[in-house]
């Protein structure tokens, strides 16, 4: 019988390599599952800033679900939809020139996005926002952000 030698080193790397690599397998998989979804998931949350860039109010109505929720940390505790136009869309997007979206997040009917807001005046904003869709249109939003001197009116009327 033949013995072969190997150092621990190399048994550890090996395990280690075989490891990751099953691993990574796995990601792989999962991240296939849902792309469908995902993807799907994130274009409707990429329309809804293309409605607040182009001020498409239409698009806007129709990708938020009848029962659509808002909530941030200005008070809106789960504020409908009509609200939801009255207090944000009807009182900010005038000022809103472009967003630029710096991190989308999406797996299955959840996104998250990341965001620098333009102003109209040059003056700029970042949010984090948090979608839940459900049959394809956006039934809770949850907005995080520094506080009211950070939306965009305040922003820009800031110095």
């Amino acid at each position: 019988m033949t013995r072969i030698e190997v150092s621990r080193r190399k048994a550890l790397g090996a395990g280690a390599c075989a490891l990751a690599g099953a691993a990574g397998l796995l990601v792989t998989a999962k991240a296939r599952a849902g792309t469908d979804r995902s993807s799907t998931s994130e274009e409707i949350v990429r329309k809804w800033y293309r409605a607040w860039e182009t001020k498409d109010q239409g698009q806007f109505q129709a990708l938020m679900a009848d029962n659509f929720t808002f909530t941030s940390a200005a008070g809106d505790d789960h504020i409908s939809r009509t609200a939801f136009k009255a207090q944000c869309w009807d009182t900010q997007i005038n000022f809103i020139d472009r967003v630029d979206l710096e991190r989308v997040f999406a797996k299955g009917d959840e996104v998250f996005v990341k965001y620098l807001g333009h102003t109209k005046n040059g003056k700029s904003f970042r949010n984090v926002e948090y979608f839940v869709l459900k049959g394809g249109k956006v039934e809770t939003l949850e907005c995080y952000f520094g506080g009211k001197d950070t939306f965009p009116s305040a922003v820009s009327s800031g110095t």
